[in-house]
């Protein structure tokens, strides 16, 4: 019972808001759920990246075992992602703890660490929008379920992931998801979500475990962050058909290149300034993401033949000779 306080209900309400993000999205929850604790100000950078890894060992195993029971995860891909993915997830936070001396210049590495990680996320995930586009439009978007493994840079790709996730928790979700579309275009939607999905859990628990180890596990972090997103994953998947993706992809560009930025404020990195923090350029570099984004989203898809704003049919996403006002060879009055 004395965990029952303001700070519990802050961390369940968290994890509700950022599980239902990730249900809508399947985006991997350490890129928000972590930034989200962290300015909670609930513990130390080391407490909060164990607490979360630990919760998303919990909810992502859900979403596994249903994607395995329906046959869609490539079981030999997410097996060599695992083989790099695993050691280095063991060994990330060992590193680290090599390297620094104390809590306080533990803490100061791992918030800089999530801050570049949750800023590579935002590039990646902005990336896998670019390549979902191009690839479709382009009309050679047949689908291969079952390609030739490339063994050495799917193991480099899980190397990195595991790395990444290990130090951060960020990264299991879109890093490594990006990879894989870039060096398999022709899976499908589901089953890359699917494989991605499967190898996450055993990255993500151990990742957890060699955090534990060094760390310990803060059960008031982790009871009401559990109990909040699970709920909150269910809920988003059921709204996912629902909700325009688009705004939703949108806004999680901006909010991460915005967490980036104002942790790695908040770390005192040296070219924002060591003394002070800087709450003005935060907000202007989100609102300057938040106007440019859709503007430079625009030009990409008018040169892929589309109109710059809209919701395009999947009819004319998938026609590669489809461009805006024309029907086939003919010209649509008074466009």
């Amino acid at each position: 019972m004395d965990w029952i306080t303001a700070t519990f209900f802050s961390i369940l309400a968290a994890g509700f808001f950022v599980g239902i993000v990730v249900g809508l999205t399947g985006m991997g929850g350490g890129a928000l759920m972590t930034p989200a604790l962290l300015f909670l100000g609930v513990g130390e950078a080391a407490t909060v990246v164990t607490a979360d890894l630990t919760a998303a060992a919990v909810y992502k195993t859900g979403g596994a075992i249903v994607h395995k029971r329906e046959g869609s995860p490539n079981m030999q891909l997410a097996k060599w992602l695992m083989i790099g993915s695993i050691p280095m997830a063991l060994l990330g936070p060992h590193l680290v703890s090599w390297f620094t001396d104390d809590i306080d210049e533990l803490n100061h590495v791992l918030i800089i660490c999530i801050g570049f990680a949750l800023l590579l996320a935002a590039a990646t995930y902005a990336l896998r929008l670019y390549v979902n586009l191009v690839r479709v439009r382009s009309g050679r978007h047949a689908t291969d379920d079952n390609p030739a493994v490339r063994v050495v840079p799917t193991l480099l790709v899980g190397m990195l992931g595991g790395l990444l996730v290990g130090v951060t928790s960020v990264g299991s979700g879109s890093v490594i998801m990006i990879a894989l579309l870039m060096l398999y275009p022709g899976l499908s939607a589901v089953r890359l979500v699917g494989t991605d999905l499967v190898q996450a859990v055993p990255l993500v628990l151990a990742a957890a475990i060699s955090n534990i180890a060094l760390h310990g596990i803060d059960w008031s972090i982790l009871v009401p962050l559990v109990i909040g997103s699970v709920p909150g994953t269910i809920l988003g998947s059921m709204l996912a058909p629902r909700v325009p993706q688009s705004f939703i992809r949108r806004g999680i560009v901006v909010v991460l290149t915005m967490s980036g930025v104002a942790l790695l404020d908040k770390s005192g990195w040296a070219p924002l300034g060591k003394d002070e923090t800087h709450p003005m350029l935060i907000a202007g570099i989100g609102l300057v993401v938040l106007l440019v984004l859709p503007v430079v989203w625009g030009f990409i898809r008018k040169t892929q033949g589309l109109p710059m704003f809209g919701s395009p049919t999947i009819a004319q996403l998938e026609d590669p000779s489809y461009r805006p006002g024309v029907v086939g060879m003919k010209k649509v009055d008074g466009a």
